[in-house]
């Protein structure tokens, strides 16, 4: 029998003055349920996120809580408030709690912050971290996350996805990180349109329920009216067309990423002649032994790469290891302390602005990017803006507005739609992918993948990363920098063996070290991690169980044809517990492992 609701809603609706924000919405969320919350930019998802927390009253319908639930709720934009950065998590304690200084303690360590820090002090992104810290600090019975990877390094986002996996209460997420939700969720509310489907699955298997939503919508309506007709050809095709150009690209970025392999292996220099044409020349970077330190930390040591026409490199690494350091060296604007960098003949770069300080609020879309003209060159052709913003998802209506009254996805959209435009050889991007909703970044990855020239994207979307570059430059820390070849997965497999962490790398704070007294070396695992590593055996049990169920019920011959729900049902379910149990037996192997290295050093 399912676990009762903790949180539901019922015939539920919200509108802001015009159509229907959502309605007629059931929802229902129990402990153990781990849903992501899918939609695209504008359809409503953190609002119906801030109905759930209890912050946006309904228009109608029902919203129920279950008496003693503690409900816990990262915003998109957090605010911290309080005086010190540790004050302001202590807020998310329960009450009987607020003292615990060792759990605010513990979770300011994993998100790499530092208590005593001034919460007027914090960047965006400490911000964030802040309030995570703050959400996750009092162990809730519901987290609601509103872009909880944002701004986060990869080592911060794989130490969340572990915090999550060992939640015991519901949890709902909405993100943009693919890979992030393709972890944590185990089923899925996508709103459309003003309507919330339920699915009992992962967004592992989105895609594919998207386009058979698609198709059955399309057949349902193919006996409306043209423009009905024609509407839900123009979402069909957006499904399968985006996945048939995207095999295309998936074929060339494989053959790309074999090119870099060879060239890799070739000995010799690189010979940085300029060729003829608007291309440039085939040369981009070729970096020879740089270092560079800021005083005694040293960012870079000994690094040499070429940088080829044609080549999209990936740099990753965590939070305030010398990422952005190394990206202006190779492009010129940091002089190495030692080495060289030559940089190729023609270059013409464009840079991403993901700080939006190109766009002038007061102009409107259409003469953000055309002036008083309605045609647009765009890398080289003639375009009506029009026709162009269309391509970029605005309409006739958004097109006439000012930029103030875009959302935060919709200016980078036009942010994106200016950077495209403009012809280049050389795009530079330092984390495009923060505050990008779905939508823009599906544009942005089928944009950079169709794109000729040469791409370095500094990024913590391993997804993005997987999609798009031919290589990554890992930034590990104290100069430590190596190149691989294909993405971030390819990384992971060819990088040298290490022992996981288990917290991220802190944020290496720009003022000087203070002294901190040694700390003892941990001789077990955490009480948390211990009872986790009781609980799982009797979980795994229970799953093997419920799977051999399953297994048993689908094996009956004629199932379909008696109880055809039951069959769907049972279906359905298969994969997510299988999924589940491999999550689970690794997480045990995980804790065992670690337990067994702790105990053994004793």
């Amino acid at each position: 029998m399912a676990p009762p609701p903790v949180l539901s809603l019922r015939q539920a609706w919200l509108t802001f003055g015009g159509e229907p924000l959502f309605r007629g919405v059931d929802l229902a969320a129990s402990r153990g349920d781990r849903i992501c919350l899918i939609g695209r930019n504008g359809s409503g998802k953190s609002t119906l996120l801030k109905v759930l927390a209890g912050m946006v009253t309904l228009d109608g319908g029902e919203w129920f809580l279950q008496p003693g639930t503690r409900v816990a709720y990262l915003s998109q934009d957090p605010v911290p408030d309080g005086d010190t950065v540790a004050h302001y998590v202590a807020g998310g304690l329960p009450e009987g709690a607020k003292d615990d200084t060792y759990r605010v303690g513990a979770v300011l360590d994993a998100v790499g912050l530092d208590g005593s820090l001034a919460t007027a002090s914090l960047s965006g992104g400490e911000g964030r971290r802040a309030a995570l810290a703050r959400a996750l600090v009092g162990d809730p019975d519901v987290l609601l996350l509103d872009e909880p990877t944002n701004h986060l390094d990869v080592p911060t986002i794989r130490w969340l996805e572990a915090e999550l996996l060992a939640f015991r209460g519901a949890l709902v997420v909405i993100s943009h990180d693919r890979t992030f939700l393709n972890t944590v969720s185990r089923r899925t509310w996508w709103l459309e349109r003003g309507v919330v489907r339920t699915a009992e699955h992962g967004y592992a298997r989105f895609e594919d329920w998207r386009e058979a939503v698609a198709d059955e919508e399309e057949k349902a309506l193919s006996r409306l009216d043209t423009k009905l007709a024609a509407e839900m050809h123009w979402l069909h095709r957006g499904v399968t067309a985006r996945r048939s150009r995207n095999m295309g690209r998936l074929r060339r970025l494989h053959a790309l990423r074999a090119e870099r392999v060879e060239r890799m292996r070739r000995p010799g220099d690189l010979d940085l002649v300029a060729e003829a044409g608007t291309q440039g020349g085939k040369a981009v970077i070729e970096a020879k032994g740089v270092s560079f330190a800021y005083g005694d930390r040293v960012l870079v040591r000994d690094f040499s790469t070429r940088i080829l026409r044609g080549d999209r490199v990936g740099l990753i690494g965590p939070n305030g290891a010398g990422k952005t350091t190394l990206l202006r060296l190779l492009i010129g604007d940091l002089a190495p302390d030692v080495g060289t960098v030559r940089l190729g003949t023609g270059l013409v770069p464009a840079y991403f602005d993901q700080r939006r300080e190109a766009l002038d609020p007061d102009l409107s879309v259409w003469k953000t990017l055309a002036g008083s003209s309605d045609q647009i060159d765009v890398r080289g052709q003639p375009r009506h803006v029009m026709g162009y913003l269309k391509d970029f998802q605005f309409d006739q209506r958004q097109a006439m507005s000012p930029v103030r009254a875009l959302s935060g996805g919709e200016r980078n959209r036009l942010l994106l739609a200016r950077l495209l435009a403009r012809t280049s050889n050389l795009i530079i991007m330092d984390e495009p992918t923060n505050d990008l909703d779905m939508d823009t970044l599906d544009l942005l990855e089928e944009a950079l993948g169709d794109y000729d020239g040469t791409l370095l994207l500094v990024s913590h979307d391993r997804d993005f990363l997987d999609r798009l570059v031919t290589s990554v430059i890992a930034v590990e820390g104290d100069g430590r920098i190596d190149e691989y070849v294909g993405g971030y997965s390819d990384y992971l497999i060819q990088r040298p063996a290490v022992a996981p962490p288990t917290t991220p790398t802190p944020a290496i704070q720009a003022k000087a070290v203070r002294d901190v007294q040694p700390k003892a070396v941990a001789r077990k695992l955490s009480y948390r991690d211990q009872r986790e590593l009781d609980e799982l055996p009797a979980r795994i049990e229970a799953l093997h169980a419920e799977m051999a169920t399953i297994e048993a019920t689908l094996a009956d011959a004629g199932l379909y044809a008696r109880a055809p729900k039951d069959f769907a049902r049972a279906t359905a379910r298969l994969p997510a517990v299988q999924a589940d149990l491999a999550a689970m037996e690794e997480r045990w192997l995980e804790l065992e492992m670690r337990r067994e290295a702790l105990e053994g050093g004793r």
